[in-house]
This record gives structure tokens, sequence and C-alpha cells, in this order.
């Protein structure tokens, strides 16, 4: 009697081993496998498009291409000059060249890649609602710091010197700078970095980008550059468990890891700057990264970025990471111990500051963080009933 043959339970996969995908009817044998070092194509271009090593080098390339470029016409033809002192004009004037740049290299990736301008988030549900609710959390936080500094006696005010017209005037001038500063720096670092290496970083890479951040802070001999090292080490042990649990969605949590450190890293050519005010500037960064999970886009975080560099260089008349503005509203000066009062550094140099960010990471989860889960829970009710 001839033996009955019936069909096997496992199947042959796409790379000719077996795989329990299911019964098969004929066993098929597959081709020869394709060596990937026959197709050099792989080390440029992965399974989402080009891969996120090659694309922040050419979009960093092109970046500093386009800024040389815009800086030469711009200075060329007398628009901006010399960087002789900090005025609201001169500033105003001088960050056109960055974001003239970022708008261009982010156009040519994005057109390599095939995606939108919208897609470094920027797109999402309410932006004007999450632009201007960043604003209210930016100045309402920067307000905060100075008055526990003014309480504690930590920080002195002079009087106004400015007529309503002049102060109006003025303001208006600082906020269109601050605006160019929070788009052009929210538009590298949690636009395009954040929105790039999320796509699909892994936790060696991550540790390798940090580590070699740290190791150039230290070479350059930068202000503050212990401040890159501390976060860089509180962000180690997250970063490990999500690798060793194997979390989904990590790949994100490492890009805010190397992107907060990278911002930290960002602060310490500013003259001035402390091992406090650089952790306060990646801490920040780390904010405004949590502020794209929970409410879908960075328009929060322009507007946050933007009130509180307004605030503390206009309003208050503080240094901003060791950087004092000509014009602004009050006339201020530090009092007391650097590390309560930040000294030189700014509000931002004195260790209150860690503080006051925990206070607006806190106020960002208990007013957005409920509404994503909310919405997710919601989702879920959804599915689960259709």
């Amino acid at each position: 009697m001839e033996r009955e043959i019936r069909p096997s339970a496992v199947s042959v996969a796409e790379n000719g081993l077996p795989s329990e995908t299911g019964p098969a009817t004929d066993l098929q044998v597959s081709p020869p496998v394709t060596r990937q070092f026959q197709d050099p194509s792989w080390l440029f271009i992965g399974n989402k498009g080009l891969r996120i090593g090659w694309a922040v080098l050419v979009f960093a390339i092109l970046f500093n291409i386009f800024k040389f470029v815009a800086g030469t016409v711009l200075f060329e033809s007398d628009v901006i000059g010399q960087r002789s002192e900090f005025t609201a004009w001169s500033m105003l004037l001088e960050e056109l060249v960055p974001f003239l740049a970022l708008l261009g290299a982010a156009a040519f990736v994005c057109t390599i890649e095939g995606r939108r301008i919208q897609d470094l988030n920027l797109a999402g549900p309410r932006r004007t609602v999450l632009f201007f609710s960043g604003l209210a959390a930016g100045l309402a936080a920067l307000s905060t710091l100075v008055g526990v500094l003014l309480w504690g006696g930590w920080l002195h005010f002079g009087p106004v010197a400015l007529s309503s017209h002049a102060a109006f005037k003025l303001g208006a001038q600082w906020a269109c700078a601050f605006m160019l500063v929070g788009l052009v720096e929210e538009g590298l670092f949690r636009c395009y970095l954040l929105s790039t290496l999320a796509r699909g970083l892994n936790f060696w890479w991550a540790l390798g980008a940090v580590a070699t951040l740290c190791l150039l802070s230290m070479s350059t001999g930068g202000n503050g550059a212990w401040g890159v090292i501390l976060f860089a080490a509180l962000g180690l042990a997250p970063c490990l468990f999500l690798h060793l649990r194997r979390t989904a969605d990590s790949a994100f949590w490492y890009a805010a890891w190397v992107t907060s450190t990278t911002f930290g890293y960002w602060h310490i050519a500013n003259n001035g700057e402390s091992w406090v005010g650089i952790s306060a500037a990646a801490a920040i960064g780390f904010v405004f990264c949590v502020s794209i999970r929970v409410t879908g886009s960075a328009w929060w975080a322009i507007g946050c970025h933007a009130a509180w560099d307004w605030a503390e260089t206009y309003l208050y008349g503080t240094a901003d990471s060791g950087l004092a503005a000509q014009g602004h509203y009050l006339t201020s000066s530090p009092q007391g111990a650097t590390l309560w009062s930040g000294g030189d550094v700014g509000p931002e140099g004195s260790v209150l500051v860690l503080g006051v960010i925990l206070l607006l990471l806190a106020a960002l989860l208990l007013t957005y963080g409920r509404k994503k889960a909310a919405a997710h829970s919601s989702g879920v009710a959804t599915g689960l009933s259709c």
C-alpha cells in the first residue's frame, strides 16, 4: 500500500526557512537567497526609505551649505552685518539665515524621502490652539521661576526705563525674533531630527551618539560641558530598560534622548553657560519631545520655546543662556549665590529651574496626556465594537 502524503503544517518562508504560517498544499523550493552585499543599495535604503543615518548626514550637509549661501547673500547685501550687539533687530535679521537654511534643507531632503514638510511633526489637529497654549505655558513657567527668584531675594528689579509706545514696539520686535528662534531650534531638533531618528533608531546607535556628544563636550572644553554628561547619564537607565524589555515605540524615546542631549550640547558655545544651564536646556528639550508625543505636533513646543525666551530676555530683562540683551522692559540683576540666582547665566543657571521644568512637564501631561489616553481608549472601544 502506498503511503498517503498529507499537506504539511510547515510552509517555506520567503527566506527559504521553514515557517509555521499555515498548511501548504504543495512543497515549493525557494530560489537561492541573494546576499545583501551583492546589492549595495541596502547600505543606503532601508524598509522606510533612506536610512536614518544617511538622512541626518545629508540634511546636516545641506543645512550648512544653505546657511553659508544665505548668510553670504544677506551679508554682502548689507542686510546683516558683523554681530557686535545683542538687540532685537540684529537677532531678527541673523535668525533669518538658519531659518532659510532650515526650510531649504528640509524641503530638499523631504523630496528625496517622499515626505512632506508637515510630516516633520508639524501636522496634527488643533495646531493654532496648541501654539497659543504653548505661548501661555512658556510665559507662565518662566514667570514662576522669576517669581521664586524674586521671593528668595536672588533677583532684584530696577525701574522701567521705556515709554508705553517704545515698550510695545520693542516687545513686538523681540517677539518676532524669538518666534524665529523657536521655529529654527524646534525645527532642527524636534521636527526634522526627532521625526527622522524615531523611524527606527535602536539603543546601541543612540548610546553611541550620546557617548560621542559627551566626548566632544569634554574635548572642546565648552562652557557647562558637565551638563551634557549629566543629562546623558540620567537618560541611560530608562533607555536601557526599554531596550531590555523590547518595549514598543522605544525608538521615539531613544530619539528623544539623543536630540535632547544634542540640544544641550548645542548651547555650550554660549558665553557664560554653566552645567546647570546646559542641563536645563537638555531637560526642557526632553519636555518638548514629550509634548510632541502627547499633542501630536511640535506647535506647543514652538510656542512655549518662543514665549520662554521672550519673557526671559525682554519682559524681565534677565540674561538668557549667558547672553545679556540690549533693550528690555524691566531691568534686573542677580543677587546672592550663583547656584541659586543663576548669576550671569540668567534664571536658567539657577538650580531652581529644574523644579520649574518638572512642573511644566507635569502640567503638560495633566493637560494633554489624559486627552491622549482618553482618545486611545475610545479608539480601542470603537475597534472592539466593530
